[in-house]
């Protein structure tokens, strides 16, 4: 799986090989057979506490310059990258008792008693390899400290280049191993950003790192929707005139224009498939229909006298979540798309809309509209009852959740009035600005991981 990312050919290669076979040179490093069949931490868990974990220096291999840069670079990646999560807390190394780097940073030489002693629920220790070559090897564990059991215990190899993408590669498999789920590491998220009256698409890393554009128009450009795959992105546009939804594959940009007579807007891809659902116009008034990636309309999904808009899908494909007017003020509908049942969701609130189903198929969060506020809610499916997540921070909007469900990014304009993009645990706790770029940003889109159990 991770060889397949990062292709041998084109010179992006990272390695991984499984500690299970160097057993025999180096018993220490096989991989716990019990990683990953349960989740030490539930991310669902709305009351979640940070986990205190202790990341240690790295043990280097070398006196190079570029050894200890490429420790200490590192060691810096992961750092920031796990504590984005929201669910861990990286322990001030002042309170360490021992330095892994010096004494041994494999099983038999950990002392767990240094560390159950200040706290440390989870361990991670490193050793570092260079060559003059240019490239690295690292030797990451993750440890149960209180079960003195190895979770996660992998060799990484690449270019110094690649240190982030092994990295990240890390802290997705320390994320299997603690939650059951491959995290945020492996994705990316859309905008929208505004700069001298244009909106333009841009995409950046899970961290609000590596911004790049994606469309140049010099137009309008809204709405943008990851495919499930991530190799697509929708989006609308009012470039070449109208209101269009431009379907463009992500590396390459080929792709097709959706142009039916009207308004053709809010696009959303069904899961596990490239077919997607929007809003237009044709028939009279905003109705959703299900298309092919090409365009064509499969089926009419809703049929109402009110505007029907922003639908979103359900994991497994199988229902709708969307707004409609269909009873008088802007709510939130769910529809089941084998059985063609109808039912509302929101009764609380004269406005809400811009609904998101989150990943376990259980909450779905929307905005509502209040006495002129705007904030982001969170309700579950089941009971109806709305949680309110942000109060008194500006207008909170467009909340679109991480692919393992444990955080929301959304835009807010709490700092001077002006849209940026930050992110949130799904509790509502930890808001952050999630990046910095000129202009306005709004409608953020956070893409699934593309990390797979392989």
């Amino acid at each position: 799986m991770f060889q397949n990312q990062f292709n041998l050919f084109t010179g992006v290669l990272i390695r991984i090989t499984f500690f299970l076979s160097f057993v025999l040179s180096a018993p220490g490093l096989m991989v716990s057979s019990h990683a990953g069949e349960y989740a030490y931490i539930n991310i669902s868990n709305p009351f979640l506490k940070k986990t205190p974990v202790a990341v240690t220096e790295f043990k280097r291999v070398g006196d190079r310059p570029t050894d200890q840069e490429d420790a200490e670079t590192a060691l810096r990646m992961l750092k920031g990258a796990l504590e984005f999560t929201g669910y861990l807390k990286i322990m001030n190394p002042v309170a360490f008792l021992a330095d892994p780097s010096q004494t041994g940073v494999s099983l038999p030489e950990i002392n767990f008693r240094d560390w159950t002693g200040i706290g440390a629920e989870f361990l991670i220790t490193g050793k570092i390899t260079g060559n003059n070559a240019g490239n690295v090897t690292l030797e990451l564990r993750l440890f149960d400290t209180f079960n003195s059991k190895l979770l996660v215990g992998n060799i990484y190899s690449g270019n110094r280049s690649q240190l982030r993408k092994i990295i990240l590669k890390f802290c997705s498999d320390i994320s299997y191993a603690l939650t059951g789920s491959y995290g945020v590491f492996n994705s990316r998220i859309a905008f929208v950003s505004k700069l001298n009256g244009k909106k333009e698409i841009f995409t950046c890393d899970f961290d609000g790192s590596d911004i790049k554009p994606f469309t140049s128009h010099r137009s309008i450009s809204l709405s943008p929707s990851w495919s499930h795959d991530g190799q697509w992105l929708a989006y609308v546009s009012f470039a070449k005139g109208g209101t269009k939804i431009f379907i463009e594959k992500v590396q390459g940009k080929m792709g097709t224009i959706i142009n039916y007579e009207g308004t053709n807007s809010s696009p959303d891809w069904m899961p596990n498939s490239l077919k997607l659902a929007a809003s237009m116009t044709f028939s009279g008034d905003p109705e959703i229909y299900l298309l092919t990636q090409e365009g064509e309309i499969i089926k009419r999904v809703t049929t109402s006298y009110g505007i029907d808009v922003s639908p979103n899908f359900s994991p497994d494909g199988d229902r709708i979540v969307f707004t409609s007017r269909r009873h008088g003020t802007p709510q939130i509908y769910m529809k089941d798309l084998k059985t063609g049942q109808v039912r509302r969701l929101t009764f609380k609130g004269p406005h809400n809309t811009s609904p998101a189903w989150s990943p376990d198929g259980k909450r779905i969060v929307y905005v509502g509209i209040e006495d002129d506020q705007i904030n982001i809610f969170v309700t579950n499916i089941d009971s109806g009852e709305p949680v309110q997540l942000t109060a008194g921070s500006g207008d909170n909007e467009d909340p679109s959740w991480s692919p393992d469900g444990s955080m929301l990014v959304f835009s807010s304009s709490r700092e001077g009035g002006v849209p940026r993009i930050y992110v949130m645990n799904t509790s509502g706790t930890d808001q952050r600005r999630l990046l910095t770029a000129p202009g306005e940003q709004t409608q953020p889109d956070w893409s699934m991981s593309l990390n797979t159990q392989n």
